[in-house]
């Protein structure tokens, strides 16, 4: 699937003053700093959709990028800021809670790991919390460019082996950089399959 119009709609701290919930939707999230507004840019294939930065944390608002006048594809805040205040922090983890559970057209959340680290506990936990919950999503590796085909392979192997200490089966798992462009196709194809399988009633 290719993406032919990109454009950003609205961003806001409020579940409830996001666009009508008449059409699909895609979020990424993931730890600050994993490339989630790269990601989106490379995806889009557009340089400057999604603001990124150097400084963690930069992300702090629910942006919603409307695709090809079908689709929404969502840049959440990062978790697990540890620069940020406490209540900072705390502000943070309502305005996605709210937005993953109170989201009726939210179709699959994509939930970001750097592939260069050991599987860190707050990735485990927040996933797990994902499924408690019964939130579909899968997991996007990033920064693939970084690693060999092997490093990949073993990156991907050691998060899903962790997981299993809790879980039955692991999410589908994707390799990608937005560098190099690794996975794009990938993706969008993916998004495109599922798009076909949803029937929202428009408001």
């Amino acid at each position: 699937m290719g993406i032919r119009k990109a454009e950003f709609v609205v961003s806001n701290t409020d579940v409830w003053k996001c666009p009508a919930s008449d059409k699909p939707e895609y979020a990424f999230i993931g730890r600050s700093n994993v490339g989630k507004s790269s990601l989106i840019n490379m995806l889009t294939n557009h340089s400057t959709l999604a603001k990124t930065a150097a400084q963690p944390g930069k992300t702090r608002l629910i942006n919603h990028f409307l695709i090809d006048a079908t689709w929404y594809m969502v840049d959440l805040p990062g978790y697990g800021y540890a620069r940020a205040s406490q209540s900072t922090r705390g502000q943070f983890e309502k305005l996605i809670r709210d937005y993953i559970l109170k989201r009726d057209n939210l179709v699959c959340l994509f939930v970001l790991i750097d592939s260069r680290h050991q599987p860190l506990a707050i990735d485990l936990e927040f996933m797990e919390w994902l499924g408690e919950n019964g939130v579909p999503f899968v997991m996007v590796f990033t920064k693939g460019d970084k690693l060999s085909a092997v490093e990949r392979r073993t990156a991907v192997a050691e998060y899903q082996q962790a997981m299993l200490d809790t879980w039955e089966t692991t999410p589908l798992a994707f390799m990608t950089s937005s560098a190099k462009k690794i996975g794009r196709e990938e993706l969008l194809d993916y998004i495109d399959e599922l798009n076909r399988t949803v029937n929202l009633k428009e408001e």
